[in-house]
């Protein structure tokens, strides 16, 4: 199977619809959580992703567009962003949020936001991080989002090596446990302003990362115009 593997849009429509084309035909989406906040656009991010059948977790904006309560922990900008998106949201959209499970097996592989032992809140970012997570999922192979940073960790005989993947770059995934990022679709941080995803192949067994360039100017004219801070808007064009 081919199977799109996606985090963090973050409601930004227009980085989905370019990713998705990109991509090309798949057989599965699959979605590491963080479908909405601080974007534009999280009634019709949800809508498309749903009519995909795209099956993943949920993130902790998505918790916190449910219970406003968690956003106690974001800063100012995306504070705000989540009460809009709290307060603008359908019915639907929110329905579908909340059947979203915090982590989820498939194919023989564990799929969480943050990480296996906290799968909303933690982050993870270093070899040592990642060694500390092992034991927190049963599968060869564990995919996460939540740091909008694509990468990968992999146990390889008993060191954790920390992988810094480019655009093509293609890892396969072995007998070594592998922990791995796509990167984010809707709000990239590595300081390049292409949308991130990956293409996971089961059929040979690897994992493939791809930018894709996606009209920023219109997503950011929408943040503004929805009267979402303008530092939401600012920080898609250098990528952080």
């Amino acid at each position: 199977m081919r199977i799109a593997v996606l985090s963090d849009v973050h409601a930004n429509l227009p980085a989905l619809e370019a990713v998705l084309a990109a991509l090309g035909p798949v057989d599965a989406v699959w979605h590491l959580g963080d479908v909405v906040g601080y974007g534009p656009h999280p009634d019709e991010v949800v809508d498309r992703l749903r009519r995909l059948g795209a099956v993943g977790v949920r993130g902790n904006h998505d918790a916190a567009a449910l219970d406003l309560e968690l956003a106690e922990w974001f800063n100012r900008d995306a504070r705000r962003a989540i009460e809009w998106t709290a307060g603008h949201i359908t019915p639907a959209t929110r329905d579908w949020l909340a059947r979203l499970p915090e982590r989820l097996e498939i194919e023989g592989i564990t799929l969480v936001h943050g990480s296996p032992r906290d799968p909303t809140w933690e982050y993870i970012t270093t070899p040592s991080g990642a060694r500390a997570n092992l034991g927190a999922f049963a599968t060869a192979h564990l995919l996460f989002g939540h740091t909008h940073v694509p990468g990968a960790f992999r146990d390889s005989h008993g060191r954790m090596e920390a992988i810094e993947p480019s655009d093509g770059s293609t890892l396969v995934l072995d007998a070594r446990r592998v922990l791995a990022n796509p990167g984010s679709v809707g709000q990239p941080r590595d300081g390049d302003s292409r949308a991130s995803a990956a293409i996971l192949d089961t059929t040979s067994s690897t994992l493939t990362w791809h930018r894709v360039a996606y009209p920023i100017a219109a997503t950011q004219a929408e943040i503004r115009a929805r009267g979402l801070p303008a530092w939401l808007a600012d920080r898609l064009a250098g990528g952080r």
